[in-house]
């Protein structure tokens, strides 16, 4: 009945169906249909059509003084939602890749700028995330995708570095080479990154030494010669762990496009969702 209400103080202010079709935009016909359909809503005839153009009856004059009234009370609502403190359950969901101390430190800051607002955090690969963000299970998911994405969402790029043992006899990541992985387990996106630049070269297999998914402990095996890990570059810039030792990956495009799903049933939480989607995309930008 909103649109219906506009369209008569529209007529009101302009004296014609004409030129109200004109502002709308609309058609005559749509036009007329609307102020017919409100018309039966409300039981009442509102214009006297016996006048070239049509006038409003006294019953319109008067629905014309409610729904003037009606309408500035929309507006008014509208902007209380618009400018309300953010409140409630924001549900987050984050790949395990970019769950790291440093990504935590940056949305726990958000967390704090919106006192109101309880967040529901969880981590999981990629294609689990996206599959209960499809089910409704998540408001904001943040997941890995392919480094030639070119959906909506985008926040950057996750780029990934090899690292082996200090000291070791590993410098290059070489075609052929034996030297097997200390990998997260299926389906891992870094993981599945790898095997799909792996995949293109038959010279090189994918041979994996241990399946460990907690990092630190993956620290720990490549530290003692177990084999190639992988780790954020964004991490890597910032300080290699002792023992360790960063691997040239030559030509290898060890990246991942990082991407967030946003319900688009937000609201209010729309600003805490762009401020968590900025956080996260200034995270991952600490090496272009």
């Amino acid at each position: 009945m909103i649109e219906e209400l506009r369209t008569l103080v529209l007529f009101a202010e302009e004296g014609s169906i004409q030129k109200v079709a004109q502002r709308l935009p609309l058609t005559q016909p749509a036009v007329t249909r609307q102020l017919q359909r409100l018309e039966d809503l409300l039981g009442t005839t509102l214009l006297d059509r016996r006048q070239k153009p049509p006038r409003l009856t006294s019953a319109g004059s008067e629905v014309l003084l409610r729904a003037r009234d009606i309408l500035a009370s929309v507006e008014a609502l509208k902007s209380f939602a618009a400018e309300a403190e953010p409140r409630g359950v924001l549900r987050l969901g984050l790949a395990h890749g970019l769950s790291d101390a440093s990504m935590a430190n940056a949305i726990a800051s958000v967390a704090a700028a919106f006192p109101n607002v309880s967040l529901r955090l969880r981590t999981a690969w990629s294609g689990e995330l996206s599959d209960q963000f499809e089910r409704g299970q998540f408001d904001i998911a943040i997941v890995l995708r392919a480094p030639d994405y070119e959906g909506p969402g985008k926040l950057g790029i996750e780029r990934l570095s090899v690292i082996a043992r200090a000291g070791g006899t590993q410098r290059h990541l070489e075609a052929g080479s034996p030297m097997p992985w200390v990998l997260s387990p299926e389906p891992c996106d870094a993981r599945q990154r790898l095997l799909s630049v792996m995949g293109s070269d038959k010279r090189r297999r994918l041979v994996v030494s241990a399946e460990i998914q907690d990092p630190a402990m993956q620290m720990e095996w490549v530290r003692r010669g177990h084999g190639l890990g992988l780790m954020p570059s964004r991490l890597a810039v910032r300080g290699i762990p002792d023992g360790l030792a960063l691997v040239d990956a030559g030509d290898f495009d060890l990246s991942m496009r990082v991407v967030a799903l946003r319900s688009p049933h937000l609201n209010r939480l729309e600003k805490v969702a762009d401020a968590i989607a900025q956080v996260v995309g200034e995270a991952i930008a600490v090496i272009g």
